[in-house]
């Protein structure tokens, strides 16, 4: 008895009070080093750089999607829908490692560190390293996870358009942020929960919560997630970790931790990850930390590229960034990249490290994605788009592209 009241530990949380973890197996998930680890990886990457508040963790983000996902079960149950014990732990274990495999600065350098390999991905390789650690208690949490579960609604409380990841991340990023428009009524969305054909629905009288939601969810994204200058800092150090790489491949000696050193000397992909186990332990070695300590010691390498873009960066000099409905043409951003080549004494190909160009797309409703259901009084259900009734999600749905141009300030007068 001692054992198991020691492991219903409490975590006193800002967005939502007090969070009790529900298993004993949660427990030694949360204290596995995997999972400690993304207390070192911030949930917003850099976006600290534009709003101060924003440090937050992936450890706090997963903690309040688990919080969340007690709730909904919870409110499923006493609705009469069957959740067993074992179906209930296994969705809290899924969301609350649905996110341990992000690496430093999660999204920024998603595609930096390893190559062609997800987060989700990584997850899954996580997922099952530890199942086996924990002699398969994980099972059913991977099955749900993996949306290879018969009771399909459990996955979708894990990742869908409505899902417990969402509800916590829109709140929590809304309240360290102080952007007050992403808060949203959590609470009565999940009291409003339903599974119809083992799909979750909303009762129709929460439909103007889900509304609220969905605006939200597109203003946080243009606001915080896809803010300008977070794009220009994300990009800037993707250019650092692109021309680390370069260097490293090239097989000059640069100074990295252990863990980073790894994954600039080679690319590694979900193949490596498979047939060379030990490099999963090293990425579970790697956080902010390593990046960030590799970042200021680079601002004094002899390379000028290097030693330039992390000084860009360490000293908050953001590249300027410019957005545009439309791409910008080749030619100009040739002639942008001859005349910086020329200033600065480098090559073209040098050049091209602080002068470029990348688009972002977003829409707050995904068509294609799993649609969230409307349950009315009279049985019927019907999809959150041809229920809406107070604002055109038609238009919300519709993906939104922007193009961007970043470079040096001093540049912006040849635009």
């Amino acid at each position: 008895m001692g054992i198991k009241y020691n492991k219903r530990k409490i975590f006193n949380d800002p967005v939502y009070g007090f969070i009790t973890v529900p298993y004993p197996i949660v427990f030694d998930i949360i204290e596995h080093p995997f999972f400690q680890r993304l207390r070192r990886i911030k949930q917003l990457g850099l976006t600290h750089l534009v709003y101060p508040g924003a440090l937050h963790t992936r450890f706090h983000h997963t903690l309040g999607a688990m919080h969340l996902m007690g709730m909904a079960v919870e409110e499923l149950r006493a609705k009469g829908y069957e959740i067993t014990e074992a179906e209930a732990e296994g969705v809290t274990l899924a969301i609350l490692m649905h996110d341990i495999g992000h690496g430093p600065f999660s999204h920024a350098l998603e595609h930096s560190i390893v190559s062609g390999v997800t987060h989700e991905d990584i997850s899954a390789l996580f997922m099952e390293h530890l199942n086996k650690e924990f002699n398969g208690k994980l099972d059913v949490a991977i099955s749900i996870f993996n949306d290879k579960y018969p009771k399909r609604f459990l996955h979708q409380l894990v990742s869908s358009q409505l899902d417990m990841d969402r509800l916590d991340y829109l709140k929590r990023d809304s309240f360290f942020t102080g952007v007050s428009e992403g808060i949203v009524g959590s609470d009565r969305i999940i009291k409003m929960l339903h599974v119809i054909n083992d799909e979750l629905a909303v009762e129709s009288k929460g439909i103007y919560s889900i509304e609220k939601f969905i605006v939200a969810r597109r203003i946080m994204y243009w606001q915080v997630y896809l803010h300008k200058t977070v794009l220009s800092a994300e990009h800037l150090l993707i250019h650092i970790l692109q021309r680390a790489k370069e260097l490293s491949e090239k097989g000059e000696e640069l100074f990295a931790t252990p863990a980073l050193s790894v994954f600039l000397k080679r690319k590694v992909t979900r193949a490596d990850f498979e047939n060379e186990p030990e490099l999963l332990s090293r990425f579970a070695e790697l956080d902010d930390f390593d990046v960030l300590t590799s970042v200021k010691v680079w601002k004094h390498h002899s390379d000028f590229v290097l030693s330039k873009l992390s000084g860009f960066m360490i000293d908050r000099k953001l590249l300027k960034i410019k957005m545009f409905s439309e791409a910008v043409s080749d030619t100009k951003l040739a002639d942008l990249r001859t005349k910086l080549a020329k200033d600065w004494n480098i090559s073209e190909a040098e050049a091209a490290y602080f002068v470029f160009t990348d688009s972002i797309k977003n829409s707050a409703y995904n068509l294609k994605e799993d649609r969230i259901n409307i349950l009315f009084k009279n049985g019927e259900v019907k999809d959150l788009m041809d229920a809406a009734d107070t604002l055109s999600l038609s238009v919300l749905s519709k993906p939104v592209e922007k193009h961007f141009l970043c470079l040096p300030s001093y540049l912006t007068n040849q635009l």
